[in-house]
């Protein structure tokens, strides 16, 4: 068994990029590390990035756009999570969208270069900054015409979702929207993946309590259609939780 991965030099010309990571004792970080450098899944990440790639980097709660600002990039998100949100006059806060490793923050700021709506930083984010002159640049691996119809029909199931569904329904088509654009992504390993949002955030993107969401996460796991742990989700029946979400057959995530 695997205990330790020391500092080294990688294949693919990597040069040193980690210190000593205890398997034992962090596993869900070093796996998130691994899926990362294309170590797991057979995704490699990096060599999606081209040499004269702008990397950028956002810490948490740092702002990648601001409201009613005129944006001049799209960040094409590499690792991390990010959301757009709309805060109330009392304080009350409304989440949007979610940006996953994979997306594109915002496929919209192409039609509009205002933003209507902040973009913040979650967790730690890498990125790369493309030119909205450019959008062409935006070609691979998907194209802004693909990234716009995956924004708008995401937004359409989001909408059902707060309009129409219990509280277990938005819960379980969240989770499994979110665990589906990971593995998509490369960064699902089995039927887990990273979760790094609170329960406020959850609370924020459901149109429920916080108080709400727990007492409903605790009823989920207790009856093992999910699974946590630090920070970490695991689904052991997905299509189970598919049916808790009230999805049918046809419906795309």
């Amino acid at each position: 068994m695997i205990r330790a991965f020391g500092s080294g030099t990688l294949t693919h010309g990597q040069t040193k990029i980690w210190h000593v990571i205890t398997l034992v004792n962090r596993p869900h970080a070093l796996l998130g590390r691994l899926t990362f450098w294309g170590l797991v899944q057979g995704k490699p990440m990096l060599s999606q990035i081209a040499a004269n790639d702008d990397l950028v980097c956002f810490h948490p709660h740092q702002s990648l756009a601001r409201d009613n600002e005129r944006l001049e990039n799209l960040y094409d998100i590499l690792e991390g999570w990010a959301c757009r949100h709309r805060m109330l006059s009392d304080g009350r806060r409304q989440i949007t969208a979610l940006y996953l490793p994979g997306d594109l923050c915002d496929p919209l700021w192409s039609l509009s270069p205002h933003c209507h709506d902040p973009v913040v930083a979650l967790t730690n984010i890498r990125a790369v900054r493309r030119s909205l002159s450019d959008v062409h640049g935006l070609e691979r691996p998907k194209g802004i015409a693909s990234r716009l119809a995956e924004s708008l029909e995401r937004q359409s199931n989001w909408i059902v979702n707060l309009g129409c569904k219990t509280a277990v329904e938005r819960l379980a088509h969240l989770l499994l929207e979110l665990f589906e654009r990971m593995r998509r992504a490369g960064f699902a390993y089995g039927q887990q993946c990273a979760l790094p949002l609170t329960q406020a955030d959850i609370a924020d993107t459901t149109g429920l309590t916080a108080v709400h969401v727990n007492r409903t996460l605790q009823t989920m796991r207790a009856s093992g259609v999910l699974e946590f742990h630090s920070k970490w989700l695991r689904i052991p029946d997905l299509g189970r939780l598919r049916d808790l979400a009230a999805l049918g057959p046809q419906d795309h995530l």
